[in-house]
Formats: C-alpha cells, structure tokens, sequence
C-alpha cells in the first residue's frame, strides 16, 4: 500500500526543490567517494574501488545510498550504544562487527565511519563511509581465508566505538587496531582517507542545509525514502500474485568438504487485516550453516534492497534508500541456517553466497512472471601471499589480494555484461600489477566460450595468466559455480565455470581445487584463472545469425560452439545461410531452466 504520508502530509520540500536537494546530496556523496579513491593507500580501496558512501536522515534512515544490493540497517548499531541524542557535532563514530551489527557489516575486513551532522544545534542526517581493508590480521595475510572455522581467525573485530569525540580521535584504539594489521601503513592512509571523507560528507550536508533550511532538508529525505518505497511496492504487486512463490538455488562447497548448501527463497504477497498488501520474505527453509566460511550473515535490510535494485532499474531519478527493506512488511530468518549463522561461524567467503544469493532473488522474480536477468557467476577472490627481493636485494613481504570479473547473466532484452567485477568496481589494470607485485601478465582477455547461449547470451567471464616472479608464494582462491553453474532461462543456457590451473599445457600442469588455500607456487610458475559466465536468456537459435557471427568475430564464441549451440554455420567468418537453417531445422525442446540439462524447477 503507498505510503500515505507522502500523499496527505504538508510538504516543506516541493517538487522542484526535491530534485535539486536529491542531486546535492548525491553530488555530496560522490564527492566522498572521489576523495576515498584518490587519498586512499591499498590497492582494493584505490584502484578496485572497495568502498562505498551513504546518506542517512536525522533518524538514521538511509536516504540516499550506493547503487549496493547488501547494505542493512547501519545506524543501528551505534545508536545502541550512543543514542542519537547524545551525539555532538564532531562525534566519529567505527565499527566492523559483523554479528554486533546483525549483518550490517558482514565480513570483518568492511570498516564503516558513521558521522552526524548538525546545522544550528540540530540534528539533520548522517554520513558514511565504508570500506574494505586488506588486511586487520587473522589466520592469513588478508584475513580471508577458505580454512577459517571462525570469525576470530579472519581479523580484529571492532565493536560500535567513538572514534572522535566533538573533535578529538581516540588514538590508542587507532593504534590497537594498526598493531592488528601485517601492513599497517596500509591501514593507516585508509583509514585516514575513510575519515577524511566523513569530514567532507559532514561539511557538503551541513552547506545543503544551511541552503534549504533543516525543515526541508528533513522533508526532501522523507519523500526520497517514501518514493522509493511506493514504487518497490508498486512493482511487487505488479510481479506477485497472491500466493507463496519460492526459487531454490545452491553453492557448491566450504571448501571443509561440505555441500552442496542451498538458498531456499520464498516470497508470499497476501492480505493484511484492512485489506491492504502484505509482502513476506522467507528463507527459513536454507540449508544449515557451513562449518568453512561462506556463511552469509544476511541483515534483515538486505532481501528489500536487492528487490528495489532490481525494480529501481538504474534510473536517474531512483535512489537506492531505506524505502527498499521498508517494501517488506516481513523478512524470516532461521538462526543457525547458512543465511542466519550463529556466532562465531566464519563469514570471510560470504560473498560467494551473496552473489548466489541475489541471483535467487532473480529467480524468485523470473518464477512469479517478472522479467529479471539470468544467474550470475560470483566474482574470483585470489590472495597470492609471499616474499620478494626489492631493489635492494632484500626478502620483503608482499599480499595481492584480488577480486577478479565474471560474466553476468542475460537480461530478457540484452546480453549479460562481460567480465564485471561487481557493480561500480573495476579490475585491476595490467601495468598497475606487475608495477606493484612481483607478477607479469602474460595473457588478459575474454575467455571465450564461457558465455550461457540463448537470444541473448550471457556475459562471458575473463582469462588471466601470470608468471610468478616472486622468491616464494602461497595462493587462496574463491571460484564458485562449478558443480551449480550459473542457470539459463526461458530456453537460455547454463553460464560456463571457473578454474585454477597451475603451469598449464606441461608436465607439471594441476588444477587447483576451486576453493582452497595454502596452494604453493615458486618462481618460474605460470598461473592462469579463468572465470565463469552468465546465463542465457531465450532459446539460442533465435539468436539472429550476424550476431552470432559478430559473437566469432569478437572472441566471445568459438566457430564450433556456435554451429553446436546455436545452430549457426560459418564460412570464412561468414553465416552460411543453407547449413544454418538446416541446422536450425531440428530445434532442440527446452524447459524453464538450464543448469546442465533443461529442468522445470532447480530445487
């Protein structure tokens, strides 16, 4: 049901005035996050850009937030701790703690900074900032690692604390923390470029309302979080009928020799005691917790962002914001179960179920009738830890972590995007790694074929292969998808998987498993990763034959794969246009989902 406060209550803050206010604040924001990039000091924060900004109202609402489908309820945390009202103007307030936050936060190595603003000794918002520090100590160099078995082995864990008190830092916890860490400097320029942008984010809100007045600052951020709402809420009525939909996905391992787990997703849409809408999401029914690290510790926030991401579609004039979780009248949870872990299960791998997790919700959506993509693979993590001899001629220690893109699953309009990280981030450039890691880059690219086939294609994952150049070093790898690849739909075909090959082509060549640590290289070897692809959407062989030529042409497809998947015939990088349409003549049956073979249902 729409929000009737937006409808019926007075206005401070009309229409035009909304909009200017809505593209200030996120001129704010992306203010914040350009100082991050350009002052920071890890590589994951400068150049993967790990890090994200956000806006939250007098009452600790996200109101204008990263186009990021995992954010939950940030503020709560602190305010446990230190109610609002005895904040001050120059309080700093720093947290990571996954299970102190419900989820908030959910892999140790995400630091946040929250910071009120004040504008004539009132309170009107707050800022954040967020990001990811490669390493806070633990079992591994990173603090991630596939042979945890609790959070106290993936790093220090911080508590809700006051960081700076009305203008002073509390620097012995800085100190605790930095001590904490095998690359402390690196930590230091991070967590001073996390600051520095709370302060800057703290000075834009203040000039806004000094502009506008607090009274309409207040009431722009209302109806920015109201609009959001009503619109998700629109389009889950639109999608779901009345009834319980439900979409069943899994994960392949916890690298402890445990799985498959699966995500079970259920969404009901039913009525309310006024005859009003009530839409309740369920994932009580997944699969116990894992004893390895690929618990999702899912905050109750996170099922409503993810839907409004997809329904706010991208839009300009959308904004990602606390109206999402408020689309939800009910999220239910199990305690103990893979997406609502007991402490202190290990949650350092999370992402790998994050990403399953969101392409269920795609599913969820597809199931009900609505138009979502198809899965995605869930992007490659890789630490490669060890010694190398600098200038000098002396052993020094080194950590590339690395986040690696994947393809992205076929949308029912368009081909899934190629070898994206996850959403704004971006991988690394070559130059920037054999400059910063004793590595050379010997092939980056598309790895062809990796696509699922379908009218529209899946995006393809990528190839990289490096020669070690380091004295010694130890690799921990997250591939996902290999036995559950990502799944194709309405006739599309299932998106390739990923591997690990140590010396590839020799004598000498293994495979490594797909998650794993502790792998050891020496210098000399070449390592080579390639990623998954996405899913297809739509039966391959109406895919229009130039654009499976253009596919050969472009790298994305080999020859034989398009003659086998898609019923296209080449000559000379041309359609022959006879063989194709006997080859299209036997049209293979399809089913709803691809995943190894066409299935009516993947549960």
């Amino acid at each position: 049901m729409p929000d009737a406060t937006l409808k019926n209550a007075p206005t401070a803050c009309d229409p035009v005035t909304l909009e200017i206010v809505r593209g200030a604040v996120r001129a704010a924001q992306a203010e914040m996050e350009a100082l991050i990039e350009r002052t920071a000091i890890s590589a994951f924060i400068r150049e993967k850009k790990d890090f994200y900004t956000a806006l939250f109202d007098a009452d600790g609402i996200m109101a204008v937030g990263s186009n990021l489908p995992v954010f939950g309820d940030i503020c709560g945390p602190v305010f446990r701790d230190f109610p609002p009202d005895t904040m001050r103007p120059g309080d700093l307030y720093w947290y990571n703690d996954c299970y102190g936050s419900r989820g908030a936060i959910s892999h140790s190595n995400d630091q946040v900074l929250l910071a009120p603003v004040f504008h004539d000794g009132r309170r009107c918002g707050f800022v954040m900032g967020w990001a990811h520090f490669s390493d806070i100590g633990g079992l591994r160099a990173g603090s991630i690692s596939p042979d945890t078995t609790d959070i106290f082995q993936e790093g220090i864990i911080v508590p809700p604390t006051k960081l700076i008190d009305g203008g002073v830092t509390n620097e012995m916890a800085l100190k605790i923390f930095f001590r904490n860490s095998r690359f402390p400097e690196q930590n230091m320029g991070d967590m001073r470029a996390l600051m520095a942008s709370a302060t800057l984010g703290v000075r834009r809100i203040e000039e806004i309302a000094g502009r506008f007045g607090t009274d309409v600052l207040a009431d722009g951020l209302r109806q920015l979080v109201a609009r959001t709402r009503n619109l998700v809420r629109t389009r889950l009525a639109e999608t779901f009928a009345y009834g319980t939909h439900r979409f069943t996905d899994a994960i392949d391992s916890d690298g402890h020799g445990n799985g498959p787990f699966h995500l079970r997703l259920a969404l009901t849409r039913e009525h309310g005691p006024g005859g009003e809408d009530r839409f309740i999401f369920d994932a009580t029914a997944t699969d116990d917790q894992s004893p390895g690290p690929v618990n999702l510790l899912l905050n109750p926030d996170v099922p409503g962002t993810a839907l409004s991401m997809f329904y706010l579609g991208g839009g300009p004039a959308q904004v990602c914001n606390g109206g999402g979780p408020q689309a939800l009248d009910e999220v239910r949870l199990r305690e103990g179960s893979l997406l609502w872990p007991k402490f202190p299960a290990p949650l350092g791998m999370r992402g790998l179920t994050l990403m399953r997790f969101l392409a269920a919700v795609n599913g969820l959506i597809n199931v009900a009738g609505g138009k979502a993509p198809a899965a995605h693979s869930a992007y490659v993590i890789s630490f490669l830890r060890g010694t190398f001899r600098n200038d000098k001629g002396e052993l020094e220690p080194f950590l590339m972590s690395d986040g690696i893109g994947v393809g992205w699953g076929a949308r029912p309009y368009a081909d899934g995007t190629d070898a994206v990280y996850f959403v704004a981030q971006e991988n690394y450039p070559v130059e920037f790694l054999e400059s910063g890691y004793p590595v050379r880059l010997r092939t980056y690219g598309i790895l062809v074929d990796s696509c699922g086939a379908g009218r529209y294609r899946g995006g393809c994952g990528i190839v990289r292969e490096y020669d070690i150049l380091a004295q010694e070093a130890v690799l921990a790898v997250r591939i996902a998808s290999v036995k559950n690849p990502p799944w194709g739909i309405g006739g599309g075909m299932a998106g390739g998987s990923g591997r690990v090959v140590v010396n590839p082509g020799t004598n000498h060549e293994r495979v490594l498993a797909p998650l794993s640590d502790g792998n050891v290289l020496k210098h000399g070897d070449v390592l080579r990763i390639e990623t998954g692809g996405g899913g297809g959407h739509g039966h391959p062989f109406d895919r229009p034959p130039e654009m499976v030529a253009e596919d050969v042409a472009g790298g994305f497809v080999t020859a034989e794969a398009a003659q086998r998947l898609y019923g296209v015939a080449l000559a000379d990088g041309a359609v022959d246009k006879a063989a194709t349409a006997r080859l299209r003549a036997e049209r293979p049956a399809t089913k709803a989902f691809h995943r190894h073979a066409y299935v009516d249902s993947l549960g």
